[in-house]
């Protein structure tokens, strides 16, 4: 078997591997290095996160069970720092040295940083990966005056990403429009209203020459002499290959990886693909031509004949800030060209194509691009459109109406899936040879729609009518826990209950799932819906947790690790502090820092440390990692403070105590303030109080994060009795009715307050509610040694939990 051996853990890179892992799997021993901390992930999603529409786990491609269901060893947050061609191996920064038969450069890209003076200070960043993303959230929270530069494609989606973040955005652009390379003046001028419209500010014609502030950003310089205040600094304007260590290697480079038409670079048996490579002169940013190559390119090494890669013609489908756009090919008239044009300024559709020779040889669409298809592919087949030109060229006639694209006349190899190159062929055989009735078994079957997600309506259309009779559209809409069942969440849980079932791995088994081992999707969820339902009797099943829970700690960007001790309600002792003081001197903890839930977070631990860490601090978990209780912040309410009516203290210990530990479809946040100045910002937690001469607010489904909501009241009750049995029992409906991983304010936006409040206001459903409650949480004892295999510790810790049990 040979060695092979992959610089680089993204998106194009891994699509090639999976398309050997179908030519040839049995042909490689696979070896992968990553230099960032996480399995694949869709970076076309990133700007979603940013904008607060999912969430990490949500945009994961490839979790870590598929690579070790392909035997795939991956060293993540390992960067390759040498390769040695003439004995062919390469040396990561750990100094692990690996051989290779075949070696994959997918090293991709990072943002193009300005060669200006201040570029390097604390509050400038490029938007390129998930670290960016979590630097500017973080910003967001404490800063608020933030500038793009950059006004393409990524830079709009940042702007509109902060816009959501509550910032104040200005976007600054070099040209007098914006997304020059995609729009013509008309596009350009349309979008730029909308946007401003929602709130960016254009400073156009802009160059910057310096970025002003001491050690953090407080603003820029134009060439100009004119400045601009600034907290925050995103730099969008282009991507720049990742081409260091091939130099360093002696292989040939220039912009990108020089590769030739089988994605070879001038060493023998070392290849290049994605954003890191150059071929005929370009790079690539789109990640359609990088699939294209990354299926030449396993082609080659897997020994397959194939047609060799010959360059792309992109087309661009996006959708900017709710915008749809499209455009393909030549964008201006040069003298030999001839538009088509149709503009409905009351919708704000416009549509134009260039034409010469009677071809199509440019397209733009604004507001409606529902045509891109059609016309993208005469542009790529160069159709004669001489029969066509007017404005019925555009199906829909630019009315900015839905319309129904006519699927029976849409030829067999029409692109559907441009991120994917997925045909319409494609779609139909799936369906037919496979049995497909889901839009979600489509995209797992064929992956259309697996990347942007811009074609599901496409592909929803095809299924419809390659189905005919037998299409069921609620049917085809439900959503499967992942793409190893065909289950939705319903039938899983009504499955389980019917059946009888007990455990991940008999639920897998007699459910038939597609993967026999799960995936990290499914396991959890599997493994938390198994305990919501037998409550008491279930046995949680470790090996299903996710890779945080199961550490007890959270994983840092650099692969180590962050430990937070419980401190109920933010109250502390002195010899917690000292047991705190001492573990982060011993372990030399680089980062010991009070959280945002009043608790003291040491960050940076190994992952050999975690046993003896948790064993000397001798504290319960905070759950900074859990898919639980996080934290309960509190004021400190009556006792001490002169505007307090009611003692936040003592109601958030007794809320922390009771609540820990239970497992929750997501975390769950809560804050108790004494009073309605509400200093613990109890208004945009998952469950929050507020004191009030006579009582407490129970405020439900607030969300302080990127997708800020402010929380709805729920009840006013007298007693912290009643404050206990309603956040219970809103507690167990929450989790009896959420989807795993959906939050309490998506849920609560879902099922409706007025539902809510019908269900908790029945005395006899609320009762029941505690009820199984309290069934849950009888069977709590914190298996933390069990996950990190500590056996000593782990006795020492059951026994301490029984007592507390007990108790």
């Amino acid at each position: 078997m040979k060695k092979l051996v992959m610089i680089g853990n993204g998106m194009a890179g891994i699509r090639t591997i999976e398309e050997i892992l179908k030519l040839a799997p049995e042909k490689f021993q696979i070896t992968i290095f990553g230099e960032e901390p996480h399995p694949n992930y869709n970076r076309i999603k990133l700007s979603n996160i940013l904008q607060g529409d999912t969430s990490f786990e949500e945009i994961i491609i490839n979790p870590l069970e598929w690579y070790k269901e392909n035997n795939i060893q991956l060293f993540t947050g390992e960067a390759v720092a040498k390769i040695d061609p003439e004995n062919k191996r390469v040396i990561s920064e750990k100094d692990r040295e690996v051989e290779y038969d075949e070696l994959i450069i997918a090293s991709g890209s990072k943002s193009f940083i300005l060669p200006i003076p201040g570029a390097d200070k604390q509050g400038v960043t490029g938007f390129r990966d998930i670290k960016d993303c979590e630097m500017m959230i973080k910003s967001a929270e404490r800063y608020k005056k933030a500038v793009v530069i950059g006004g393409g494609l990524l830079g709009l989606e940042a702007a509109r990403g902060l816009l959501n973040l509550g910032m104040k955005v200005d976007v600054v652009h070099l040209m007098p429009s914006l997304m020059e390379r995609q729009l013509d003046q008309i596009a350009a001028s349309m979008l730029k209203d909308e946007l401003e419209a929602q709130g960016m500010n254009f400073l156009m014609e802009k160059e910057t020459v310096e970025i002003l502030g001491d050690e953090r950003v407080t603003g820029l310089r134009f060439k100009d002499g004119s400045e601009v205040e600034a907290d925050l600094v995103v730099m969008a304007i282009g991507i720049k290959s990742n081409t260091e260590l091939a130099k360093n290697s002696g292989i040939e480079i220039n912009r990108g990886i020089v590769v030739n038409d089988w994605m070879e670079t001038s060493r023998p048996n070392i290849y290049a693909v994605g954003e890191c490579a150059e071929h005929r002169e370009i790079v690539y940013g789109l990640v359609a031509p990088l699939y294209e190559q990354g299926k030449v390119l396993a082609n080659r090494i897997s020994g397959i004949d194939s047609e060799p890669y010959q360059g792309s013609v992109t087309g661009t489908q996006l959708k900017v800030a709710g915008v749809d756009l499209f455009s393909a090919g030549e964008i201006y008239e040069d003298g030999t060209t001839q538009s088509i044009m149709a503009y409905n300024d009351y919708d704000r559709v416009y549509k134009r194509v260039l034409i010469r020779n009677n071809c199509i040889v440019g397209i733009v669409m604004y507001g409606d691009t529902k045509d891109s298809t059609k016309l993208f592919r005469m542009l790529t087949k160069q159709e004669d459109i001489s029969g066509m030109t007017n404005v019925s060229i555009f199906q829909s006639e630019c009315t900015g109406e839905a319309g129904s694209n006519d699927i029976a006349s849409m030829p067999n190899d029409e692109l559907v899936c441009g991120c994917n190159g997925v045909t319409k062929g494609a779609i139909v055989d799936a369906i037919k040879a496979q049995g497909l009735t889901t839009l979600d078994q489509v995209s797992h079957c064929t992956n259309a729609g697996r990347s942007c997600g811009r074609c599901k309506p496409m592909v929803a259309n095809i299924l419809a009518h390659t189905l005919g009779d037998q299409f069921d559209e609620k049917a085809a809409q439900k959503t499967s826990i992942c793409g190893c069942t065909t289950l939705s969440r319903e039938e899983l849980i009504e499955e389980i209950k019917t059946k009888g079932l007990s455990n991940v791995k008999e639920v897998m088994n007699v459910l038939e799932w597609n993967n026999e081992e799960g995936c990290s999707k499914c396991r959890p969820a599997i493994n938390y819906y198994l305990g919501m339902v037998h409550m008491d009797e279930y046995k949680d099943d470790r090996d299903s947790r996710l890779v945080n829970e199961k550490m007890h700690a959270n994983i840092q960007k650099d692969g180590t690790y962050s430990v937070v001790p419980r401190m109920y309600g933010g109250v502390t002792t002195p010899q917690d502090l000292i047991k705190i003081a001492k573990v982060a001197e011993k372990y030399n903890v680089p980062l010991v820092k009070l959280t945002g839930g009043q608790r003291i977070g040491l960050f940076g631990i190994k992952k050999e440390d975690l046993p003896a860490v948790w064993e000397e601090l001798d504290m319960p978990s905070g759950y900074a990692y859990g898919k639980t209780l996080r934290t309960v912040k509190t004021c400190v309410g009556a006792q001490f403070c002169r505007f307090g009516t009611q003692d936040s203290m003592a109601l958030g210990i007794q809320l922390e105590k009771k609540f820990e530990r239970l497992d929750t479809p997501h975390k769950v946040k809560m804050g108790v303030s004494g009073c309605p100045r509400n200093c613990s910002e109890s208004g945009i937690k998952d469950i929050g109080f507020v004191g009030i001469d006579g009582g407490w607010e129970i405020y439900v489904g607030g969300n302080g994060g990127v997708d800020l909501r402010a929380g709805d009241l729920l009840y006013t009750v007298k007693t912290e009795d009643e404050v206990m049995e309603m956040t219970g029992a809103y507690l167990q409906y929450y989790r009896e009715t959420a989807n795993y991983l959906e939050r309490t304010s998506k849920w609560l936006d879902r099922v409706g307050l007025a539902h809510v409040q019908e269900v908790l206001g029945n005395e006899e459903t609320r009762k029941a509610l505690n009820e199984r409650l309290e069934q849950t949480l009888k069977k709590y004892i914190e298996p933390w040694n069990e996950a990190i295999q500590n056996e000593e510790i782990q006795e020492k810790y059951y026994k301490k939990q029984i007592i507390k049990v007990g108790e």
